[in-house]
C-alpha cells in the first residue's frame, strides 16, 4: 500500500482532519465522556478531561507514522469535531484496512458517519491503494451496520464471542468491500 498518513479530507458537509490539542475539551464533552457512544466499543467512556487529553496527545504523536490514520469528524456547519474515524488495524500483507468510528450521540442519525466513512473508503482505495476495507461492530449496534451497507460494504458473517466490550464478550458482525467491488 502507498501509506500517506492522516491527511486532511473534505466532503460536502465535513472536514476530516487531525486531532489537535485544542480539541480536547470538545472531544470530552461531545463524545469521549458519553456512555452511549462507548456502549458497544472496546474502550470505556472517559471520566475526566485528563483521560481525553492523554489520549489526544498519544494520537498527535502517532501522526508522524505514515501508517497512522485517525481523523476527527468536523461538520462544517457545526465548526468543531463531533467524533472520530480511523484505521483501527492495518494488514500490509493483504493490503487490508479495518476502519472504526464513533461520534457523539447528539449527532447520531444525521448522516455524518456515512459521509465520513465514504470519504475514508475513497481515500484508502484511490490514494493508499488498499485491496480490502473491513469493519466490525457489536451485533446489537444495528445503526453501524446500516452505515456500512450505505457505503457499499457487504456482510460476511458473525464472529461469535470474538470481542470484549463494556458489558463483556460479544458477537460481532464483519463487513467488507474489495477494490474490485469499489472500482
Amino acid at each position: 500500500m502507498n501509506h500517506l498518513g492522516t491527511i486532511r479530507l473534505e466532503t460536502e458537509r465535513l472536514i476530516l482532519r487531525r486531532f489537535e490539542e485544542s480539541d480536547t475539551e470538545t472531544a470530552f464533552s461531545v463524545w469521549t465522556s458519553d456512555p452511549k457512544v462507548t456502549q458497544y466499543l472496546r474502550w470505556k467512556n472517559h471520566r475526566s478531561l485528563t483521560q481525553t487529553k492523554e489520549l489526544g496527545l498519544t494520537w498527535i504523536k502517532k501522526y508522524n507514522d505514515p501508517q497512522w490514520y485517525h481523523w476527527v469528524i468536523e461538520p462544517k456547519e457545526v465548526g468543531f469535531p463531533i467524533g472520530t474515524i480511523s484505521a483501527s488495524e492495518i494488514h500490509n500483507d493483504t493490503d487490508t484496512v479495518e476502519i472504526g468510528y464513533c461520534i457523539g450521540s447528539g449527532y447520531w442519525g444525521m448522516g455524518y458517519v456515512t459521509e465520513a466513512c465514504a470519504a475514508v473508503i475513497q481515500f484508502f482505495f484511490e490514494e493508499v491503494k488498499a485491496n480490502r476495507i473491513e469493519a466490525r461492530y457489536d451485533t446489537r449496534n444495528k445503526a453501524s451496520g446500516r452505515v456500512l451497507e450505505k457505503c457499499g460494504l457487504t456482510y460476511e458473517g458473525t464472529l461469535r464471542s470474538s470481542e470484549r466490550i463494556q458489558s463483556g464478550i460479544t458477537d460481532v458482525c464483519i463487513y467488507s468491500i474489495l477494490a474490485e467491488d469499489y472500482f
